[in-house]
């Protein structure tokens, strides 16, 4: 997996609540245009004909865009969490 995705998806995972796309591209020092590329990928929406496998959603409050993982993508952080702690790394991919 694309490592701005993987950052993304673990970014989100350490907030309960949707973030806004400012204070994620903050947080990973990325502009909001090249995180909407990346969710975009990940949400669930087809592209060609094929869905996205659904780990993050994206809404628009009050004209603010806000990312949030779904119970897909938390269960894929917390895969990819094990993964790394049973490889004796501790850093997720």
């Amino acid at each position: 997996m694309e490592e701005l995705a993987a950052a993304i998806l673990r970014e989100l995972a350490t907030e309960p609540a949707p973030m806004s796309l400012p204070r994620l591209g903050k947080r990973l020092g990325q502009g909001a245009s090249v995180l909407m590329r990346c969710l975009a990928l990940m949400g669930d929406a087809p592209i060609a004909g094929t869905p996205g496998p659904g780990w993050v959603r994206l809404e628009q409050e009050e004209g603010r865009w806000l990312a949030a993982l779904t119970e897909r993508g938390r269960l894929w952080v917390e895969a990819q969490a094990g993964q790394a702690l049973a490889e004796g790394t501790g850093r997720v991919r």
